[in-house]
């Protein structure tokens, strides 16, 4: 399909609709050899509730947004290296059926589709893209994830100390290391993780304590190391890029599979053929 539909004039029309719908508040798209394959409306798991969201496949990324006008106007564009993206199928809840996760080194989240059939279609295509473009670059999967969060409905209670009960005054706080809701005593800690931020971000208690010893093994391990070996070994600046959704500030974490957090009734576009 990629191959058939490449530097095509109705792959350009399509990729330019995209543009369109994005409008200046979104990235340019259209790069050589980039196809679009398919789009759709998933529900994605935000931190307050479930939101139907936009989505559009192509051949190497994978591009999200919020739907003002379905077919018309999106904004909030979020766009995702397919080489960076490890899927994982979920357990269907109470309220959320047909659902997966989406997993990247930056961001991951569920997202749910309407139908069994429309989960495993896009199930195959995300993974026949990301095969192929792993081939391409010879790069191996992603093994780092950045971890999900729990959503707020899913505890009245912080889920460290588990003594604080959230209401109007006490706010909910997201540990950006293990995604649980916690409250603001066991997350004034802030710990700079490069992964995902150029700048240090919250985490809680224990993460915090978990971090440090791990940066202490580390540095430890390069003190043993002999100098002629540190002295050869390049030095690499982290990646400064920000995959945050600050519109939703949305990311969940893994939670019992009978927690009812999701509803879904959307509609479907199928992918190109």
């Amino acid at each position: 399909m990629v191959d058939h539909l490449a530097n095509t004039e109705i792959n350009s029309q399509r990729i330019a609709a995209v543009e369109s719908c994005f409008g200046a508040s979104g990235q340019p798209l259209a790069v050589p050899g980039r196809v679009l394959l398919g789009e759709g409306i998933l529900t994605k798991e935000c931190r307050k509730k479930p939101k139907p969201r936009i989505f559009f496949l192509f051949n190497d990324i994978l591009v999200y947004g919020s739907i003002v006008i379905n077919k018309r106007k999106y904004n909030s564009q979020h766009i995702i290296p397919l080489e960076d993206v490890t899927l994982e199928t979920l357990p269907d809840t109470l309220q959320m059926k047909n659902r997966w996760m989406i997993k990247t080194s930056k961001k991951s989240f569920v997202v749910s589709a309407a139908s069994l059939t429309e989960r495993k279609e896009w199930i195959s295509h995300l993974e026949e893209c990301i095969r192929h473009l792993l081939m391409k670059t010879g790069r191996q999967p992603s093994t780092e994830h950045a971890a999900p969060w729990i959503p707020d409905k899913a505890t009245d209670i912080c889920m460290r100390c588990t003594q604080t009960k959230f209401s109007t005054l006490t706010r909910r706080h997201h540990c950006r290391k293990c995604g649980f809701v916690v409250c603001a005593d066991c997350s004034r800690q802030r710990f700079l993780m490069p992964r995902l931020s150029p700048k240090p971000l919250r985490v809680c208690n224990l993460c915090y304590r978990q971090l440090l010893a791990e940066k202490k093994r580390e540095a430890e391990a390069d003190r043993r190391q002999p100098e002629s070996m540190r002295s050869a070994i390049p030095g690499y600046e982290p990646s400064s890029g920000d995959d945050s959704d600050k519109s939703d500030d949305d990311k969940a974490d893994q939670w019992p599979a009978d927690t009812e957090f999701y509803t879904s009734e959307v509609s479907w576009s199928s992918f190109h053929s």
